[in-house]
């Protein structure tokens, strides 16, 4: 459900001039929750969270994604921003991230190090001065960390 929501919001919001930072989809006994986390050039405030409610409620409406009830919460990305699409990683090169892979990989599962580097087929970290290289396939959550 949630790639699905991905595909149908993310056009919309992009022709209203906000990016989809992240989406986050939980069904629950009677009811769903919707939450949106965007961006904007200028920013986000409290308008564009409000903007950003209105159409996309209506587009839930109109296509009828959920089978239930749902809420819809907007808000912007935080400082522990997600990074969920290469662009998102290349514009935060030289940042700090905290990535935690699908699977333990040496027995390992969590890299909080330096950005420093996004090819087509994943990242790079400086990890403990040592550089690590991620496939976009094995990243199962990245954020921004402090």
């Amino acid at each position: 459900m949630r790639e699905q929501l991905i595909g149908l919001i993310e056009p919309v919001l992009g022709g209203l001039g906000y990016e989809l930072v992240d989406l986050e989809y939980g069904a629950g006994h009677s009811r769903a929750q919707v939450r949106l986390f965007i961006d904007a050039p200028a920013g986000v405030g409290v308008e564009d969270c409000a903007r950003v409610s209105r159409e996309v409620s209506a587009l839930l409406d109109a296509a009828d994604p959920i089978p239930s009830a749902y809420s819809l919460e907007v808000s912007s990305p935080g400082f522990d921003r997600v990074l969920r699409t290469p662009a998102h990683f290349e514009r935060f090169v030289g940042a700090r991230v905290w990535v935690e892979l699908q699977a333990p990989r040496a027995g390992r599962r969590h890299y909080t190090g330096t950005l420093v580097g996004v090819q087509a087929e994943g990242i790079a970290l400086e990890v403990d001065r040592e550089r690590v290289t991620l496939r976009f396939g094995e990243i199962g959550k990245a954020r921004l960390a402090s």
